[in-house]
């Protein structure tokens, strides 16, 4: 079975006290919930981890595509470290692991894992079915020897935060609310790929980036950045749409870093979206767009201090 394979490749140093779940862009709420973790882990002596999923669960048993998604494995490990995660386990979510009941998939997390505590939100379930809900894993607890914590969920000025809400905001470039719900500035990363060098021309070297398909994206348009190379973190422009002024129809993603000149083709580029300058306009040309890029370097130059 799949899923024993990759549990097996992790070996905790100790036991351990988990959460499960997507925590698709690590946001506020699933903060709230990762800081308990963290916070009960560490009185108790345990490793504090988190189980998430390669591919997200409504996909995987619906007839829907694909759900954007706000991270990718790397960005949310990433995120999740930061927070002080000690242990972050992936898993391929599949319909041979949603065919698991509850007893045999937290048997899998006791046996490999180390798994003595859960924590979790008042509307989590597991399991086939959705059959392990707070209730049924109490159960399980007192019956296996593990706790069980249920957290309320955080609310930001009565609302729920929600991946959803995020997404929402993204469709319409809104970066600060994105970034209010999210915790911190939303994320995009890729590899470094070859363009037309268009803004090469136009005396503003780009460096293009790839990401996943499945990924989310904010609404076409120009925003203010920081760019992560390695340990290095530029200011920048980006231009994310479809170049209307050159007819080109494909939709990129464009950086321009700021004091930054070197070959980066084929490394990892990571963007925190700061916030939207402006939609995606068609020029009457090459020299309209330089002079419009000017602007947009400048104001990006104000907002990025």
């Amino acid at each position: 079975m799949h899923v024993i394979e990759e549990l097996a490749s992790y070996r905790p140093e100790r036991e351990t006290l988990l959460t499960v779940g997507v925590f698709d862009g690590v946001h506020l709420g699933h903060q709230h919930l990762i800081n308990r973790l963290i916070q009960q882990a560490s009185s108790r002596k345990l490793l504090s981890g988190v189980v998430t999923f390669n591919s997200h669960p409504e996909v995987v048993l619906s007839s829907r595509d694909r759900l954007p998604r706000l991270t990718t494995v790397g960005e949310r490990t990433t995120l999740l470290k930061g927070l002080g995660v000690e242990l972050v386990v992936p898993l391929t979510f599949s319909i041979e692991l949603a065919a698991l009941s509850a007893l045999e998939f937290v048997g899998l997390l006791r046996e490999h894992l180390k798994m003595r505590g859960l924590v979790i939100g008042p509307d989590f379930a597991l399991g086939r079915g959705r059959e392990g809900d707070a209730a049924r894993l109490q159960t399980l607890g007192q019956e296996l020897g593990f706790t069980v914590e249920v957290v309320e969920p955080l609310l930001l000025e009565g609302t729920q935060v929600s991946s959803t809400a995020i997404r929402e905001a993204l469709s319409r470039g809104d970066m600060k609310t994105a970034s209010r719900l999210l915790g911190h500035h939303f994320i995009l990363s890729g590899s470094v790929v070859g363009g037309k060098e268009r803004g090469h021309n136009l005396g503003y070297p780009t460096a293009n980036i790839e990401v996943d398909a499945d990924h989310a994206l904010p609404a076409d348009g120009v925003y203010a950045t920081l760019g992560h190379i390695g340990d290095a973190v530029y200011k920048s422009v980006t231009n994310i749409g479809t170049r209307p002024t050159f007819g080109e129809g494909e939709r990129t993603i464009e950086v321009f870093l700021f004091d930054f000149s070197g070959d980066i083709y084929g490394q990892q580029l990571s963007l925190e979206l700061v916030e939207r300058l402006r939609g995606e306009i068609k020029f009457a040309g090459p020299d309209e767009l330089t002079a419009q890029i000017e602007k947009d370097v400048e104001q990006a130059k104000a907002v990025l201090g």
